[in-house]
């Protein structure tokens, strides 16, 4: 397929503001369990829930470029029913909407108690909707995935680890990024979310490898026999059919070489997973909130090549009639 940038920063955009509110919420659920420091409601809660808020956004706002008719953007929340695009269409806006009242409540001190236990942990109000907001969190990556694994022909995107992949990798993001954020507004959590962030990322760069390994040993359905209904071993393709270019040509493949396919792989697994935790601990070490910064900055460079060589490697079946081009 051919990478689309908006839907790549689409999806990149909106994992890293998913992956920092689940971490956000994570601090707070460790604190009320007194596992950990409380952070401070307005420096670090309202504030991060801000900063996610932003990449849900901007995530949103990148979508618009990949509609040939914006104005018309509402109408892909009508296929609910079938449509797992229209779902994500449905519950990004909910996601976005109870995290700003979850950051809202924390930045007025709305954050009533409703119960203290015997060993101190305590229910606070801002925790059910955090945790509404983590449940919608989840969904959203759920749709997100399911988007590209419910495309049974591109049997590359047809598996569960796609699912998985969107949520480890913009979850990894967002704790990265949370461990940043913590060295400026609550430097006692800088560990803590910096041993998440590590685990997250290690799991991700499992289930990514899984996902590689697979792809390559594919045996797709449909080959040239196939498409023409032809069943003869030694079938050559000399020229795609017409002159010009079409939609064909354009939209469902990458023309790109395949030193290029490859190199581009090794630079998303080193950008995406091994330098980021250099950078990150180091930082941490350090106590470099720079450092930390430039470990999310380089994650974030490594997500936007993992995603592009994502779309790119799906081989649509129409290709078959348009190898010679």
């Amino acid at each position: 397929m051919h990478p689309a940038f908006s839907v790549i920063f689409l999806t990149t955009l909106i994992g890293v503001g998913q992956g920092l509110f689940l971490a956000i919420f994570t601090g707070q659920s460790y604190s009320a369990v007194e596992l950990i420091p409380t952070g401070d409601s307005v420096a670090f809660y309202a504030t991060g829930s801000l900063i996610a808020l932003v990449f849900l956004f901007a995530g949103l706002i990148a979508s618009m470029f990949h509609l040939g008719h914006p104005e018309r953007a509402w109408r892909a929340a009508t296929k609910w029913r079938t449509s797992w695009l229209s779902r994500e269409v449905i519950v990004l806006p909910i996601v976005m909407f109870l995290i700003f009242v979850y950051g809202l409540m924390h930045y007025f001190g709305w954050d009533t108690m409703l119960t203290t236990s015997k060993t101190g942990a305590r229910l606070q109000l801002t925790l059910i909707v955090g945790m509404l907001g983590v449940i919608a969190t989840f969904v959203l990556f759920l749709c997100t995935g399911m988007i590209y694994a419910a495309i049974k022909f591109l049997q590359e995107w047809a598996s569960p680890l796609t699912v998985i992949n969107y949520l480890l990798l913009g979850t990894a993001s967002g704790f990265i990024l949370a461990t940043a954020f913590s060295f400026y507004s609550a430097p006692g959590l800088v560990k803590f979310y910096g041993i998440w962030a590590t685990l997250i990322t290690l799991t991700a760069l499992i289930t990514r490898s899984a996902s590689l390994v697979r792809n390559a040993r594919i045996k797709h359905k449909s080959s040239i026999q196939t498409a023409i209904g032809v069943r003869h071993n030694q079938i050559q393709q000399k020229a795609m059919g017409f002159m010009g270019g079409s939609v064909n040509t354009r939209d469902f493949f990458h023309h790109q070489t395949r030193l290029f396919m490859k190199s581009i792989k090794w630079i998303f697994m080193l950008l995406t997973f091994f330098l980021p935790l250099l950078f990150l601990w180091s930082g941490i070490e350090q106590a470099n909130g720079t450092t930390l910064i430039i470990a999310f900055l380089v994650q974030y460079v490594g997500l936007i090549a993992e995603r592009w060589f994502f779309f790119a490697q799906a081989n649509h079946p129409q290709n078959l009639y348009y190898q010679t081009i």
